[in-house]
């Protein structure tokens, strides 16, 4: 099943539909039985499967479709069976119930508070807020500002103490960058009297 292309019963429905190529060639193609092939011929196999064009997806091409309807005893060649298959998970936004909605401004304010160190887009990806809102809250224009409690994000279970530290550790290593910068500044830029 190697050589197979993607979904070979919705790819045999779109090619008994759109080619005139055999259901030999079909079948061996899809590595399906010619039986099968006839089923979906006549409209008994593969009932409401959406016909897949496997011209689009690169697996075959016209040419190939062509050469082999010319010619009943050549097979269809199956482009390349390396498609790719994005496996990179997409962040699924958690579901925040309403009771909880106001911990987050809560905790951005604890975090200025407590951590002032950290950029407002560090506290915003930790807690799940826009930069502008930590900007606000930190500006005091935020608002709701007069009703915020500041309250610890990790108790509240909004991230984990390790992200707590880890963003620490980063905003650390970037105030050392932005001193070594200015102090090279400094020297490369005498002060004359």
């Amino acid at each position: 099943m190697s050589n197979a292309p993607l979904m070979p019963m919705a790819t045999a429905v779109w090619l008994v539909e759109n080619t005139t190529l055999t259901f030999k060639q079909i079948a061996d193609f899809c590595q399906l039985h010619e039986v099968e092939i006839q089923g979906i011929a006549d409209g008994e196999v593969a009932k409401g499967i959406k016909a897949y064009n496997p011209i689009i997806s690169g697996q075959l091409s016209r040419e190939e479709i062509e050469l082999s309807s010319k010619d009943e005893n050549r097979s269809l060649q199956i482009k390349s069976s390396d498609i790719e298959i994005s496996n990179l998970e997409k962040k699924i936004k958690k579901y925040v119930p309403l009771s909880k909605r106001q911990d987050k401004p809560d905790s951005a304010l604890w975090l200025i508070k407590q951590h002032n160190l950290l950029k407002d887009s560090q506290i915003a990806k930790l807690v799940g807020v826009t930069k502008n809102s930590v900007t606000s809250i930190r500006n005091k224009s935020y608002w709701n500002y007069n009703n915020l409690n500041p309250k610890d994000p990790v108790a509240l279970n909004l991230f984990t103490q390790k992200d707590l530290l880890d963003a620490i550790e980063k905003a650390e290593r970037r105030i050392k960058r932005e001193k070594k910068q200015k102090e090279k500044e400094k020297l490369s830029n005498p002060v004359t009297i």
